[in-house]
């Protein structure tokens, strides 16, 4: 299906919008006009004795007039624009939402936390300002500018065509100069500031690892040299941008000085009266400050499309990663709906993986390769092995994150890939740092499934044994967690994530490593919790150690993307030296107090 445009529909919607502002801008500009235009003939006019007081108030009234009009028209202008612009804000938010959302594991993989945030904050701002700083002022700028012309062509065409080309100037040469000249620093600024958006968002999740290494200088040095870099290319912009308004109101100057001779000219040859001399000198001035702004407005264009780029990216990559055309794409859709609704009915989702291999990019190493695994429901597997070894590779071809290079990974036969955002309904994901959200402990919980009743939510919370927990808190389910959920230990935080899991009541748990860097206690408690909350659930346990492997109906060893062993925990003990080793080295009490025994 073709992609829609970031544009197109909010011209279409807002049309009659749109053309409210432009009009209610070139008034503000008339108004403008019109009140300097009659200053000046008021001022001329008092300058001389008036035959009669009418020639004197009639000015007056004109010039308050104006003045108010321009000021309430601006004002309702401001207010038609913003209004306008705010709404279409809301709907891109809304709708780049919808595209993040359904496809958080695909986009996750991809993108980098920085570049997320940056779309969402910095390049929908961005797209904003393409309505107000750009488009509306250059289109009010035409329509005065095509109207200043005839104006002064009633009074003399030659020199309206004159002062045409000062304004041409103003209008069309500098803005196509500073786009020439600025596009390709305006595009390396907006890249450097979306890296240093990245690089502090990186530092800010990552404050404990800087802070305990004692490298939190370092990284502020480092950070404010790339700042540095990118204020220069920002002071090279700077600096052009006042050379060009230089530029600009030189041309306006000599456009005024040439109004005054021509006016004069005028007034000697009796074409015009010398009260108008100042009128028309003045209405330059309102006219100038519509067409200065298009220069500023038309350098802002290589920052819209390189957002306007990064959307489409993340568009195109969360749209359908995996299908080749529309009509693949609703069948295998249709497809996975009734796979999703059959396996919440049945609880029965059978993973299997087929010779599975997948690389990152073409030439690089295999992350995963010829793995076959089959995947019943209520098995319990772990997945061990060191960093690099593939298991989190693996993880994303099991939850159609990614889809293999090669061979196949199937749910109840059907690619994993195509079932896309009903995966979250089929598989949970129980990670070494789920994130806590700055409300109550209940709605956290409840995001396993907000239409979750108290009740619901109090028994999730039992099978995760919270309730010493709860009734430790000064208002039970109801107490804030504070950001982060900083309330809370890492083993707290592992069981209030734990129920919000149990309450998704999803037939296959993933848990990734989820026991990282609690003591030991607290982690052979917590795993205990685990297993016997979600005995009838198929689980897939990724850990870098062997402390609960003895529970897993099986255990499969990896190394750069290969399984190098795999059994049962008895069979492995038996028969593999290597797995003997590790599990002492992870059970180091218990096989000393056995040495010692012997």
């Amino acid at each position: 299906m073709k992609r829609e445009g970031w544009f197109a529909p909010y011209f279409n919607s807002y049309f009659w919008r749109f053309l409210l502002i432009i009009i209610l801008g070139a008034l503000t500009i008339f108004s403008a006009s019109s009140l300097m235009y009659t200053s000046g003939f008021l001022i001329s006019k008092a300058s001389i004795p008036p035959e009669n007081i009418l020639m004197i108030y009639v000015p007056i009234v004109g010039v308050r007039t104006f003045g108010t009009s321009r000021a309430v028209i601006h004002y309702v202008e401001r207010l038609v624009s913003h209004d306008t612009i705010l709404r279409i804000l809301s709907k891109m938010r809304i709708r780049l939402y919808n595209i993040l959302e359904p496809q958080a594991l695909f986009l996750s993989s991809r993108f980098r936390t920085g570049d997320i945030l940056g779309m969402l904050a910095d390049d929908i701002e961005y797209l904003q300002n393409v309505y107000l700083r750009t488009v509306f002022p250059s289109i009010i700028a035409l329509l005065i500018y095509a109207a200043a012309i005839i104006s002064l062509g009633t009074f003399d065409v030659a020199f309206a065509l004159l002062m045409g080309l000062y304004m041409l100037v103003i209008v069309i040469v500098l803005p196509l100069i500073s786009l020439l000249l600025t596009q390709s620093r305006q595009r390396m600024v907006k890249q450097e500031r979306n890296r240093l958006y990245q690089k502090l968002t990186d530092a800010v999740l990552g404050m404990g690892d800087w802070v305990i290494s004692g490298r939190q200088s370092q990284f502020v040095a480092t950070y404010e040299a790339d700042e540095k870099r990118v204020a220069h290319t920002d002071g090279a912009l700077r600096r052009w941008a006042r050379i060009r308004m230089f530029l600009g109101q030189a041309v306006v100057g000599i456009a005024v000085v040439s109004v005054i001779y021509w006016a004069a000219g005028e007034y000697q040859s009796g074409a015009i009266a010398g009260t108008l001399i100042a009128a028309f000198v003045l209405v330059v001035f309102p006219v100038a400050d519509a067409f200065l702004p298009v220069s500023d407005a038309v350098e802002k264009i290589p920052q819209y499309r390189n957002s306007l780029e990064r959307l489409n990216q993340v568009e195109s990559a969360g749209g359908n990663p995996f299908e080749a055309d529309e009509a693949s794409s609703a069948e295998a859709g249709a497809l996975a709906e009734a796979a999703t609704k059959a396996i919440r009915e049945t609880r029965q989702a059978h993973i299997q993986l087929k010779n599975a291999g997948y690389r990152y990019a073409s030439g690089d190493d295999w992350s995963i390769q010829d793995l076959t695994l089959a995947i019943p429901q209520g098995r319990k597997v772990a997945i061990i092995g060191r960093s690099g070894a593939g298991k989190s590779t693996l993880l994303k071809v099991i939850q159609g994150v990614i889809r293999p290079s090669i061979g196949s990974a199937v749910i109840n036969g059907i690619d994993a890939s195509a079932y896309g955002e009903n995966i979250p309904k089929l598989i949970a994901v129980l990670n070494q740092s789920p994130h806590l959200f700055d409300t109550t402990v209940a709605n956290n919980i409840r995001l396993g499934n907000p239409e979750a009743s108290d009740a619901e939510v109090k028994r999730a919370g039992e099978l995760a044994q919270l309730d010493n927990l709860i009734s430790s808190l000064p208002e039970g389910y109801d107490t804030p967690v504070r950001e982060a959920g900083q309330r809370f230990s890492g083993g707290e935080r592992q069981r209030i994530a734990l129920a919000r899991i149990l309450l998704q009541n999803t037939p296959v748990v993933v848990l990734d490593e989820p026991t990282v860097g609690l003591d030991p206690r607290t982690e052979r408690e917590l795993l205990a919790t685990m297993f016997g909350a979600m005995a009838d659930k198929t689980l897939i346990w990724v850990t870098h150690h062997l402390v609960g492997a003895e529970q897993m109906d099986e255990v499969i060893f990896m190394e750069n993307g290969v399984v190098e062993m795999r059994g049962t925990h008895a069979e492995l003990m038996a028969r593999e030296a290597r797995y003997r080793r590790l599990y002492e080295l992870d059970r180091p009490a218990e096989f000393l107090t056995k040495r010692a025994g012997d």
